[in-house]
């Protein structure tokens, strides 16, 4: 690894400051340490708690939080280098088992073996991506762009014969950081591109500890836009990640039409703020609506706005 330079160290310095205040913020409700021992198991033969997972993946499932820990169920999320530069790089990692082993075996999920998502820990720069696998050693790698401070990384994956794990660990950014406030509850974003601009509105209630289905509607320059393309085997995918600790939440695209609305099943378990994140196909290009809800809070009044991008 190399050394810390200064703004490196300032930034190691954030990072703390970061987790410290996720401690804070989830009130001791803290999962577990990130360097808490496995579980050993292996594979689908030394899951001996099968039973306790089951086949439900209704209201409990859906209300998961996942990504608060780099190691979980037997398996660790191993990034190659804790520190990396500003700009467009490249991100490397594996997935341990408990004997130290990469994984190698994985169910598909949605078109993919492995779905990452880097976003910095003020919620900015969130990035939907899928690395490529070298089987030989185990390695994922995908390109991202990066500017200064603390980012979390997510991996989201199903071992092969057993259940979908989300890890996560910060990786450090060095340079100027210039961290930025989340916009109050905004439920509406626009994207401005060549197309024309696209409005996406969220819609559902948001209230925390209990199961809710979200809605997005998508126009462009006005229009409902009804020819949605399918993206990862569904006309939509959308992120959710609370402030502070970064929790993941699992949200399910529910099957539809290909538009102007995508409807979403979810639960946002605690009060507090949430940042989502809308990915949707349309004209060959995949683009992302992003939002702030307040779970808990009252919403945004109609018309005030987020924003999105082009991937």
């Amino acid at each position: 690894m190399r050394d810390l330079s200064t703004p490196l160290r300032v930034v190691a310095f954030v990072a703390a400051l970061a987790a410290a205040f996720a401690v804070a913020w989830g009130g001791g409700r803290l999962v577990g340490p990130v360097d808490t021992a496995p579980v050993a198991h292996e594979g689908a033969a030394d899951h001996t708690d099968e039973a306790a997972h089951g086949d439900d993946h209704s209201t409990e499932a859906i209300a998961d939080v996942g990504g608060l820990t780099s190691r979980a169920d037997g398996y660790t999320l191993a990034l190659a280098d804790r520190t990396l530069d500003a700009g467009r790089t490249r991100l490397d990692f594996q997935v341990l088992t408990s004997s130290g082993r990469p994984l190698l075996d994985y169910t598909r999920e949605h078109e993919k073996d492995l779905h990452l998502i880097v976003v910095r820990r003020d919620l900015t720069g969130f990035q939907h991506v899928h690395p490529t696998l070298d089987a030989a050693t185990g390695t994922w790698s995908v390109d991202v762009r990066l500017t200064p401070g603390v980012w979390r990384v997510i991996a989201d994956f199903t071992p092969e014969g057993w259940d979908g794990i989300t890890l996560a660990d910060d990786v450090a950014v060095g340079g100027g950081f210039s961290p930025e406030e989340l916009p109050a509850d905004s439920r509406t974003a626009t994207i401005e591109t060549d197309e024309g601009t696209y409005t996406v509105v969220l819609e559902g209630d948001t209230a925390p500890g209990a199961s809710t289905v979200l809605t997005t509607r998508v126009e462009l320059d006005g229009e409902p836009v009804t020819d949605l393309e399918p993206y990862l085997g569904a006309f939509g995918h959308l992120v959710a990640i609370r402030s502070g600790d970064l929790g993941y939440l699992h949200v399910h695209p529910e099957e539809g039409r290909p538009g102007p609305g995508i409807d979403f099943a979810t639960a946002f378990p605690t009060p507090g703020t949430y940042g989502l994140f809308l990915d949707f196909q349309h004209r060959g290009v995949v683009r992302t609506a992003a939002f702030t809800v307040e779970s808990g809070g009252a919403p945004a009044a109609a018309g005030e706005e987020g924003d999105g991008h082009d991937h």
